[in-house]
Formats: structure tokens, sequence, C-alpha cells
């Protein structure tokens, strides 16, 4: 099974001003993410973000916070009850003026898009806590592996086998981005491969 841009939303977790300098190899996996939420932007899937005790972390990434529909404080290792879930489960808005129209002639709300690609820090915490809550409502989940990250790099392994274990697919920022992209003859192509490249 590929990834269907139209059927994905990227949540991204808590890349906050004051966790990354802790996080192994921190530059790359922020870089690594911003790849992501460029791509989301560029192929019109939806971008949410989360941040945990922003008061004591810090705000999310600017870079990312700018690419995100809505970003959620939580307290809450799992962010699923932070609105987050809600907001994911929301049936798309019909585009343009159609909301305009009579209720009899409108087209009815897309249903809300299903695959949750994923990625953040730390991986053994949050993004595997949120990862499984997704899980649970049953939602398909997709963690992009080179963009999350943990202080330990044992800790940030074990996440990914236990995510893996539990039915979540595994997967790179390039390997999101070349299935949500599908084919060479896609009118984005060219601006995608220069965001990968």
């Amino acid at each position: 099974m590929l990834l269907d841009a139209n059927d994905c939303q990227l949540v991204l977790v808590d890349y906050q001003a004051r966790l990354m300098p802790a996080i192994a190899r921190g530059d790359e996996v922020l870089q690594r993410t911003e790849l992501l939420a460029g791509l989301a932007h560029l192929l019109d899937v939806p971008v949410w973000g989360t941040e945990q005790a922003p008061e004591r972390l810090g705000p999310l990434a600017p870079s990312l916070r700018s690419r995100c529909r809505q970003v959620f404080a939580k307290t809450a290792f799992d962010a699923c009850d932070s609105g987050l879930l809600a907001a994911l489960r929301a049936p798309a808005r019909p585009a343009g003026n159609a909301r305009s129209l009579p209720k009899h002639l409108q087209k009815p709300a897309a249903p809300p898009r299903q695959t949750i690609v994923l990625a953040g820090c730390e991986t053994h915490v949050c993004l595997l806590q949120t990862a499984l809550g997704l899980v649970e409502q049953e939602l398909d989940v997709w963690v992009v592996t080179d963009a999350c990250g943990s202080r330990r790099d044992r800790d940030r392994d074990a996440a990914l086998d236990r995510l893996a274990a539990n039915g979540v697919e595994l997967v790179t920022a390039e390997m999101v981005g070349f299935e949500w992209l599908r084919d060479a003859q896609h009118p984005r192509f060219r601006e995608a491969l220069a965001l990968l490249k």
C-alpha cells in the first residue's frame, strides 16, 4: 500500500525551541521535518502541530508553525485529547463560496482524511503515545523515521520497534514525498524535486 496525498494529514509533534537542542542530531531531524512540511504545503496535505507545555519548552519552530493549520498546546503526552483528534476527524469543508448556497444545493463535505503521517520528538514519549492513541482511534498511522528524534538513540529505536509491532508503518521523508507524487508527470513534480534534492 502506498500513501495517497489526497487521504493524508501531517502531524508534527513537539519540535520546540528548548527541546530541539537536546535531541540527538536535532538539526538533521528538523531539516527532514521542514522538507515534509514543505511537501505537504506544496501538495495540499493539511498540516497540524502540537506543543508540549509551551510555557516551559517554548513554541513550535517558526519554520514549521507557519505551515500548520493549527497548533495544539498540551500537557498530556498523547496529543489526541488536545483538540488534535477532533481536527483530524473534521470533514473537509466545501471549497469556494459553496457554503453560502442553500443547504439542499450544497455538496456534502468530503469525509475526513484517514491516513495520518506523523513525525516528532521525543519519539519514545509524545510521538509514541500520540501514534498509539491514533491507532486506538482506528486511524491509519505512518511514522516518518528520519524526522523523529529523542535525546538518546536507543530510546528512539525502541519506540520505532514498538510502533512497528503495533501496526504503524515506518517510512522516510523521501518515501513520503515520492509516494505523494506518484509520477514524474505530476504537475508539481519539479517544485517537489527541488525540495527533495
